[in-house]
């Protein structure tokens, strides 16, 4: 994503006349879309992200110890698999050092000029934003090299033997590089981070912090026992939490006038394919289709992709690091197998083969 366009429009007749626009359009009370929303329930600060302590406590030190020597922090790393709040933990140090945020990501880097054009229109003390910074294109890679270490880049003019190098110099700055894969990065650019983070999955108890704070931002009436609910079918993820809760509070509107009971969330997980292990109508297809059509494994990726009619990198990148993480699918040389907790979930009893069960 690159820098926001400036939009220009037009107050309607009514309002440039002195009158007053429909109550809709200033009743406070008039809940936001969507969109605003998903920018409403981000925190704002590190004291209000809920979860992740050691990497608050870390990146508070960091920042702490920049504000009081006055000086740029180092380009800080957030490491960790989808949804956990990487780019809200962004925008949080931006905040936090009074800064404003540049953001865009890897794959949108594919040339060097790309990369130019964004450093060049940083202020001292911007913070800029690479989201899926492992997908950054090499020339722009080693362009960034300089500008982390240096604070300058060199622009070329030209093409052939009468092509020039035009030295550009760029204000200090922080980057915050943010990735889903950590082992893609290499190792130039890994060793040029004066910080690390690495964001790890949320317990049962914090996702229920998020899920109340989630309701109470959203107007949700709902008891803690049905908060418990949603945040253990969540898969340690925030994200996850938040769009759980978005479909029972649907669920509630229409079932319980919206107030959602633990009854309402088990009835509205149900609807929405949701079992009590988090699992999605897609992981329970996988996991059939490897204990039910290949009698618990082994079996290879592109065999259980066929299975289950996705692409196998759906099946290796969306399905199976939760599977393997809730002890249902183990990896092995010869392929995927299902342990004796995949079988007894299925509700079939486990064959004294399988894995785990001794």
């Amino acid at each position: 994503m690159s820098d926001i366009e400036r939009t220009e429009f037009q107050l309607p007749s009514e309002l440039l006349a002195g009158g007053r626009a429909p109550d809709s359009a200033v009743d406070p009370g008039v809940q936001p879309d969507e969109t605003d929303i998903d920018q409403t329930l981000r925190p704002k600060s590190l004291d209000d992200f809920i979860g992740q302590p050691k990497v608050r406590q870390q990146l508070d030190l960091v920042l702490a110890g920049a504000r009081r020597r006055s000086v740029t922090p180092d380009h800080i790393l957030l490491s960790g698999p989808p949804g956990l709040g990487k780019t809200t933990m962004a925008m949080i140090i931006a905040q936090e050092l009074g800064s404003s945020l540049r953001m865009t990501s890897g794959p949108a880097l594919e040339r060097a000029g790309d990369l130019a054009a964004m450093l060049s229109n940083l202020m001292e003390g911007d913070v800029l934003f690479i989201d899926e910074i492992h997908r950054i294109a090499r020339p722009a890679e080693e362009m960034l090299y300089m500008a982390m270490e240096d604070f300058r880049i060199d622009v070329i003019v030209g093409k052939g033997p009468g092509a020039t190098s035009i030295p550009l110099e760029i204000p200090p700055f922080t980057l915050v590089g943010a990735t889903t894969r950590a082992g893609m990065l290499t190792g130039p650019l890994r060793d040029r981070f004066g910080f690390t983070a690495q964001m790890e999955f949320y317990d049962t108890d914090d996702l229920t912090r998020v899920v109340n704070r989630t309701a109470s931002i959203l107007g949700v009436e709902i008891r803690q026992d049905a908060a418990v609910e949603i945040a253990s079918r969540s898969r340690g993820t925030p994200r996850i939490a938040n769009r759980l809760l978005r479909r029972v509070r649907d669920y509630a509107d229409v079932h319980a006038e919206g107030r959602v009971s633990l009854e309402e969330a088990q009835g509205a997980l149900e609807v929405f394919d949701v079992d009590e292990l988090g699992l999605d109508r897609l992981d329970r297809a996988v996991l059939s289709a490897l204990v039910k059509g290949h009698g618990g494994g082994p079996v290879g990726v592109s065999t259980l992709a066929i299975a289950v009619g996705e692409e196998p990198g759906t099946v290796e990148e969306v399905c199976e690091p939760y599977l393997v993480r809730a002890g249902l699918v183990s990896r092995s040389a010869r392929g995927r197998v299902a342990t004796a907790a995949a079988w007894r979930h299925l509700g079939l009893e486990p064959p004294e083969t399988a894995a785990g069960l001794h």
